[in-house]
């Protein structure tokens, strides 16, 4: 093998990983919206509520779509879901995530996964809107 075909396969390795650890991080994310929408209290507690069930099952769906294209075109990825955090100020956290996910579209070219990761982003727009302006 040559050098420049082992340097390309072990960038196309790192690539996938990069991919992987991120795909864990939208999981989890997903999963942290989960545990707000069953602890959330308190005065607009019904319409926040709602608004997490409703991007839990937008983002899980965008989340699965993503996950399944990309291994179509990368191959199996070993994806692990980190920990799953419950913030206290979740609509904070909610806004970090979205600039993180932005952070991370580089990983998915294809005109489909971007696509795909619009839908994505556009929950978590969604959600934001409902949670600070829904109450």
């Amino acid at each position: 093998m040559s050098t420049q075909t082992a340097s390309s396969a072990s960038k196309a390795a790192a690539a996938k990983k990069e991919v992987a650890h991120f795909l864990g991080e939208m999981f989890s994310f997903n999963s942290c919206l989960k545990l707000i929408h069953w602890s959330v209290t308190g005065p607009g507690s019904y319409a926040a509520h709602m608004a997490l069930d409703q991007a839990g099952h937008t983002l899980r769906d965008a989340t699965d779509s993503l996950v399944e294209t990309t291994i179509a075109s990368l191959g199996d990825l070993d994806i692990v879901v980190p920990e799953t955090k419950k913030p206290a100020n979740y609509v904070k956290y909610i806004e970090g995530f979205y600039d993180h996910v932005e952070g991370n579209r580089h990983l998915f070219n294809e005109q489909f996964t971007q696509s795909i990761f619009d839908d994505y982003q556009e929950g978590v727009k969604q959600l934001l809107y409902r949670l600070k302006r829904l109450q």
